[in-house]
């Protein structure tokens, strides 16, 4: 069956009872690829038949799909005629794992992050009634990204609209971990509603059997607020917001789904079919496992486990092993997640201490706040979330934390490249984003031992607080380099004159490997840890301004509004009589690949950044 589908709508020429087979083949094409290349597995076998069905209802490009997050869009990929990508699957210069525009013309919309879907399909609806076209808008939403609430920002603005707009709830029972709140518990309600289900279709058929007057019956109920599910179910949470309510459908029943998704095209206005899917279906390990199956590096099909085993704690453990440890002891502090319990190092802590434990469901702007609010009764939130997904709360941040100058401690995850996800995941941003803020403190580790000590005095700093670390595996090497954290204190490793490279964090190694190939070539050469990039250690860059011909300043962020900028303004703004250089990725979004690839294409390698220092070096002497 998949050799028949080489471009987009060619599914439709297969037969209704062939479909099942293509159904088998793509999950079996799906398992081998991904145990090769890694990537998101068990939400992509969720959404098979899902994704089939709308295909079947649509004609694209013409017609719009958009994925919220995106990264169950694979099925979508292989039926628009990219089956062949998914050798180079997110590598360099490879098929991204989520939609994107300049890939194909049947990806919508660039997606990455949560709870967007609704927003971007209900502009894209008011975009075609606006020129007079005609095309049907579909937007896809797992149950996990109604917990945040940009979703319902959306769905309020949405119940305005005259003209169709479909709606998908993909209800997985889960998000990335187990879902949470609320929405939640009144989705698991719907789910068991059968008395609702069976009474509607009995209802319904019973009017189909009046003579003349029984369909006109059935479509004035349908177009009445008072809806045949108003009538059996009061208070209907999405009816109750103007939008009609369809389900729930079974997620796997193709011929179901298509006359659902053809019924759903004929109303006037928003609908929402809730659809019910298994989170990885079709493979035993993904279906009892599906976090673990969720992100997932290359593995062994047979037994579902890693082909390359961890060997060495990441950033991530060592954090959520010293925070568990530190709530022994203080039992003020609290930790909050933004449904990212695992990813975060937080689940030991959720285990022993369950009432000082706060999952918030996929909203990091609420956690922002949330977190802001227990500090100002009295406790020591910590906030672990990735540094891309932080983002989202740039004015709860700014708002209510450091307007405040609330000790809030942000623990800033996958800072940096992290690799695979591409643009919408690269945490490049947060050294740029939170050093402007006023009040807020920004350290960054330069290996394991060194975020140990970081997190403790976080812990014990009255005011917010923010430590950066990358994805991977700890740096483990120079345990000799460990000194106590000092407020603004940076940290000189090696004392020489002429350049001083001053690194943030984790790009220690590489600065390290960047001095040793210049003390090859025969320089002399400093090199400084910066450890808080905010507030900067000026005492220390007065030192070095005096005693040097150089400041190299390296950093895995951009370089717009980075600590290599502050640096550089700095000595300028003193009439400092030094050179500087800064080496930090450029002003651009990067994407997908392996690290290693990434930095060599952005000019962060130990060869690139070698060389761009020696050629600055030599026209400062030249001059």
């Amino acid at each position: 069956m998949l050799e028949r589908i080489q471009k987009a709508n060619d599914i439709k020429e297969l037969n209704p009872e062939e479909l099942p087979a293509l159904a088998q083949e793509i999950r079996q094409f799906l398992i081998e690829k991904i145990s090769k290349t890694g990537g998101h597995l068990a939400s992509n076998l969720g959404v098979v038949e899902l994704t089939m069905a709308m295909h079947l209802v649509c004609t694209l490009p013409e017609d719009k799909i958009i994925w919220d997050v995106g990264h169950q869009s694979y099925t979508h990929k292989i039926l628009t005629g990219r089956k062949d990508g998914f050798d180079d699957l997110r590598k360099y210069g490879g098929m991204s794992g989520f939609p994107k525009r300049k890939e194909s013309a049947c990806d919508a919309f660039d997606t990455g992050h949560s709870s967007t879907s609704i927003s971007a399909g209900l502009g894209y609806v008011c975009a075609r009634d606006l020129q007079n076209e005609d095309y049907s808008v579909i937007s896809v939403i797992g149950d996990g990204s109604l917990t945040g609430g940009m979703a319902y920002e959306a769905l309020n603005n949405a119940s305005r609209l005259k003209k169709n707009f479909i709606i998908v709830l993909n209800d997985n029972h889960m998000s990335i971990s187990e879902n949470v709140g609320g929405m939640s518990d009144y989705l698991a309600k719907l789910r068991t509603a059968d008395f609702y289900t069976d009474l509607k279709k009995g209802v319904t058929n019973m009017l189909h059997n009046v003579p003349v007057v029984g369909n006109p019956m059935i479509e004035h109920i349908r177009k009445t607020k008072s809806s045949l599910k108003q009538l059996i179910v009061p208070g209907m949470f999405f009816e109750d917001m103007g939008i009609t309510y369809l389900g729930p459908i079974q997620g796997h029943n193709i011929p179901m789904l298509v006359r659902a998704f053809n019924e759903a095209k004929k109303i006037e206005g928003p609908v929402l079919l809730h659809v019910l899917t298994q989170k990885g279906k079709g493979y035993e390990p993904a279906e009892t496992q599906p976090d673990k199956f969720h992100g997932i590096g290359p593995f062994q099909i047979e037994t579902g486990e890693p082909e390359n085993p961890k060997k060495k704690d990441t950033y991530t453990d060592v954090f959520g092993k010293v925070l568990y440890d530190e709530a022994a002891r203080n039992e003020k502090i609290v930790a909050i997640t933004a449904a990212m319990a695992d990813g975060t190092g937080l689940s030991k802590f959720r285990r022993k201490y369950p009432d000082r434990f706060f999952d918030v469901g996929i909203a990091e702007e609420h956690a922002t706040t949330f977190a802001a609010g227990l500090a100002a009764g009295g406790m020591k939130p910590v906030f672990a979330v990735y540094s891309s997904f932080l983002q989202r709360a740039y004015d709860q941040l700014i708002h209510d934390v450091a307007l405040q100058n609330l000790p809030v401690v942000f623990a800033v995850d996958r800072a940096g490249l992290v690799g695979n996800d591409g643009e919408t995941h690269q945490g490049i941003f947060d050294l740029s984003y939170l050093s402007n803020i006023p009040n807020m403190v920004v350290m960054s580790p330069k290996h394991k031992w060194e975020l140990a000590d970081m997190v403790r005095f976080a812990l014990s700093y009255d005011g917010p607080i923010a430590i950066r670390y990358p994805r991977g595996s700890a740096s483990d090497v120079c345990q000799e380099f460990r000194s106590p954290v000092e407020y603004g204190k940076g940290e000189i490793l090696y004392e020489e004159r002429d350049i001083a490279i001053v690194f943030v964090g984790h790009m220690f190694e590489e600065a390290l490997a960047v001095r040793k190939q210049l003390k090859e070539a025969g320089y002399s050469c400093s090199l400084v840890n910066a450890r808080f990039v905010k507030p900067m250690d000026t005492v220390l860059l007065d030192r070095l301004a005096k005693t040097h011909k150089m400041i190299v300043t390296i950093e895995e962020n951009v370089q717009s509004g980075g600590f290599g900028e502050h640096v550089t303004e700095y000595l300028s703004r003193t009439g400092a009589d030094v050179r500087t250089l800064i080496l930090a990725l450029p002003d651009d979004y990067v994407e997908h690949g392996n690290i290693d690839v990434l930095r060599k294409e952005t000019g962060l390698d130990v060869d690139s950044m070698t060389m761009r220092i020696q050629n600055a070096y030599k026209r400062l002497r030249e001059k």
